[in-house]
């Protein structure tokens, strides 16, 4: 059942208000088939780059006959992450969850405008900067939802055959540099995605153990090819996830479709999953709890990555 906001709308009757879905990245893949699922439990706050596509979206949900906001920001960039954070609470809709889902797998390094590595940006800095700014305005039993990926374990026997070697964390300055722990992996771009996604992981273990009046959760959706994560790879290999892996994924194991996926998550956001357990809990791609690396289950660890990343967040001019 999707939860209500307690809370009279605005200038109404008292009648409590649908709860509404903070999305990051819902313009296409994952996001977008999460968006389009909670859509039919509340309104859905769609968090991307482009106007256009924001738009896009938001057409296709209110044709459905649901309600949806577009707010502008680009995760990479902690000035927009701030703006669109502060248009988010100026809207005053009673947010029941927040899915942190946008991230990139970059073959080439980029940066930002600071000079930051912009996968580790994307996906850490970003989904962490977007939670602490809203984090005082969620009611109690807010969801925050973080995206993992099971490629910052490197004991896990699928990322290790596909060629990740975990997370390779030296510091949140020295990941904004670009820069990893020596003998990692020879993809390219594989260090900085999975060193992003082990310190996302690290922020929900670290996360749910400052903010209990929040369910704060991770998940891992589970490999699934041809989304929108891969757009910086070659023409072929970006061909070979749309139509030829992704007709397998539904057959074989730890696999997924971005249709699969979103429902696990709107169901997880709404509801817990398969198995509601609170705060602190790490899905699979089925909505199952699982665990992630030995290093995230070390709370000191894990309380590391979020003093630092706020100390390189904090230097940042507001």
């Amino acid at each position: 059942m999707s939860p209500t906001a307690r809370t009279p709308r605005p200038g109404g009757t008292g009648t409590p208000a649908p709860a509404a879905y903070i999305v990051t990245g819902p313009t296409s893949g994952i996001g977008r088939r999460a968006a389009l699922e909670l859509a039919e439990h509340g309104t859905v706050v769609l968090v991307g780059r482009s106007a256009d596509r924001l738009a896009e979206v938001r057409e296709v949900i209110e044709r459905r006959g649901g309600t949806a906001v577009a707010v502008v920001c680009d995760l990479a960039e902690p000035a927009s992450v701030r703006r669109a954070a502060a248009e988010i609470v100026t809207l005053g809709l009673p947010i029941a969850g927040l899915l942190n889902n946008a991230g990139i797998a970059q073959v080439a390094p980029t940066t930002n405008s600071l000079g930051w590595d912009t996968t580790f940006a994307t996906n850490h800095l970003g989904p962490f900067a977007l939670t602490e700014a809203l984090a005082p305005h969620l009611p109690d039993g807010a969801q925050v939802l973080f995206v993992c990926s099971g490629v910052e374990d490197p004991t896990r026997k699928p990322a290790v055959m596909a060629g990740f070697r975990g997370g390779r964390y030296v510091s949140a300055e020295a990941s904004a540099r670009g820069e990893w722990e020596p003998g990692g992996s020879k993809l390219p771009g594989g260090d900085a995605y999975a060193t992003s996604k082990q310190c996302s992981l690290a922020t929900v273990l670290a996360f749910s153990r400052e903010l209990p009046r929040l369910r704060i959760n991770g998940v891992e959706p589970g490999f699934n090819p041809g989304t929108g994560l891969g757009r910086d790879s070659n023409l072929a290999l970006r061909l070979l996830g749309r139509f030829v892996l992704a007709p397998l994924a539904p057959f074989i194991k730890y696999w997924s479709t971005p249709g699969t996926a979103g429902r696990v998550i709107a169901r997880i956001l709404t509801d817990g999953g398969d198995r509601p357990t609170g705060t602190g809990v790490y899905y699979d791609e089925k909505g199952r709890p699982m665990r992630g690396s030995a290093l995230v289950h070390e709370p000191e660890f894990d309380d590391r990555v979020v003093a630092e990343t706020r100390a390189l967040l904090a230097q940042v001019p507001a």
